[in-house]
């Protein structure tokens, strides 16, 4: 995927502890079109090494402007050093390069729709709730956080009124998410991005809704999903760009043999969930491990996620 070259156009403090930036493409043009869900990859430094980038993900959260993209970070102390990268160092005039975007968690077509956000999982979220209000859509927003003072967006979303429910944590408690969810709800999509906590307590009580009903986005992977029983296994992968030939071993990944190979490689998550380091398969069969593709693309086996995902037999053939 092309890389663009974006500067900060501006910068703000929106929540305790959130920042929000404007990014323009660097030489003044339009920046790609996206859709609500969609998010970015920021390349927010070089390594030292000359092998390993810092590299973020971000939603985008702004009108659908052709001249600017607007994201929200929340600063994480106990984090791997993204937030607190952008926090520090991101400035008006700061240049970074990017990919994107892309769209895992997109807005589809139904009767009604139900989105549940927690702490800055309302960045997907709010342009969909947005784009819901302009068509006329039946919707609702339920959006939880610690505290008013540390929840993003709360003025833009109170145009929106009775559709959206505020949930401070230190006021109210956590989210009643059985009053929404108790009970199946026909032809309802239902869009949740937030904390684990939020994410099991959607899943659960939507078991017994239609099979596709909820949607999630998540920060961290979900605990054993997708993950196959028994031992790694070692194998080959063959690089057809150079012709290279590397061994992955048990144990590593296909990312950290590139990567300590000096193959520029972008990832981001590194646990299977953004999407950030999905590579074309030209030969073999992946193993997927990853909480990204569906089961169509995991099925056709044309690209793969190489920070979880391994092979199926002794050797792949990857698009490098």
């Amino acid at each position: 995927m092309e890389q663009l070259e974006l500067v900060v156009r501006q910068r703000r403090q929106i929540a305790e502890s959130v920042v929000e930036l404007t990014l323009g493409a660097a030489d003044g043009g339009a920046l790609p079109s996206w859709s609500p869900g969609a998010h970015v990859d920021l390349v927010l430094a070089e390594a030292e090494d000359g092998r390993t980038p810092l590299v973020r993900q971000y939603s985008l959260c702004g009108p659908e402007a052709s001249d600017r993209w607007r994201i929200a970070v929340l600063l994480e102390p106990g984090g791997r050093g993204g937030s607190r990268f952008v926090h520090e160092r991101l400035e008006p005039g700061t240049r970074l390069r990017a990919r994107g975007p892309r769209n895992l968690f997109p807005l589809t077509e139904s009767r009604r729709a139900i989105l549940l956000a927690g702490g800055i999982g309302i960045t997907p979220l709010l342009p969909m709730a947005r784009r819901l209000a302009r068509t006329g859509a039946d919707w609702r927003l339920v959006y939880g956080g610690r505290s008013r003072a540390a929840m993003a967006y709360l003025g833009e979303l109170a145009a929106y009124g009775e559709r959206v429910r505020i949930v401070a944590q230190d006021e109210q408690g956590l989210p009643d998410l059985g009053s929404l969810l108790g009970r199946p709800l026909p032809d309802t999509a239902v869009y949740c991005c937030g904390p684990a906590g939020l994410i099991a307590e959607a899943e659960r009580l939507c078991r017994s809704w239609p099979a596709g009903a909820l949607r999630c986005e998540r920060f961290q992977p979900e605990i054993g999903s997708g993950v196959p029983a028994g031992p790694d296994s070692g194998f080959e992968v063959e690089l057809a760009r150079s012709g290279r030939r590397l061994t992955v071993p048990a144990g590593r990944s296909v990312l950290e043999v590139l990567q300590a190979a000096g193959v520029a490689v972008l990832s981001s998550c590194a646990e299977g969930t953004c999407g950030t380091c999905e590579t074309r398969v030209l030969d073999g069969e992946p193993e997927h491990r990853d909480e990204v593709l569906g089961e169509a693309e995991r099925a056709d086996g044309k690209t793969m996620m190489v920070c979880v995902s391994r092979s199926r037999g002794p050797r792949l053939v990857l698009d490098l």
